[in-house]
């Protein structure tokens, strides 16, 4: 069955480790994309997230979005909004909601996002 909307990415944290959800089908699908083609890299960004998923000290691959995007009304807050660099056009975008410790994905795709172009 293909993942949907507000299903788990992964399975349920432990300790001190962020819950992973998809915030629509979109986000599933461009996900489960990665993970076909870079399965390695996409782990990478998982367990990153899954750690600490807005770090203190920015990365050239892990860093919060700017400009128009970098919040994103979720559930009628204002939440940040991060990006992840899968690939040299692969991108996982999403926002953290420390209020209940859970990552929502809001783009997963092995392209680029056309918004940003």
């Amino acid at each position: 069955m293909s993942p949907k909307r507000n299903e788990r990415a992964a399975p349920p944290p432990l300790g001190q480790e962020w819950d992973i959800r998809f915030s629509d089908t979109d986000s599933a699908k461009g996900w489960e994309e990665l993970a076909r083609q870079v399965p390695g890299s996409l782990r990478e960004c998982f367990e990153r997230l899954r750690a600490e998923p807005a770090p203190r000290t920015p990365s050239p691959r892990h860093s919060r979005l700017r400009h128009d995007h970098a919040v994103r009304n979720w559930r009628g807050r204002d939440l940040p909004q991060w990006q992840y660099e899968v690939t040299g056009g692969g991108r996982v975008w999403y926002v953290v909601d420390v209020e209940t410790r859970t990552v929502w994905i809001t783009y997963a795709s092995p392209r680029h996002p056309k918004v940003t172009e």
